[in-house]
């Protein structure tokens, strides 16, 4: 998946579109041996 930012050691990509490993759209970051996974919660506006 596309790499949209790196800075000081840390690596955020997006996944949209994944169907084969994942389901919702989200972020991972990563820094060394650490790993984050951040959901993009689809909201509506009213």
């Amino acid at each position: 998946m596309p790499i949209i930012s790196m800075f000081y050691g840390i690596i955020i990509r997006l996944y949209l579109i994944d169907n084969k490993q994942h389901n919702l759209p989200h972020i991972h970051a990563r820094y060394a041996e650490f790993e984050a996974s951040i959901e993009i919660s689809v909201g509506v506006s009213r």
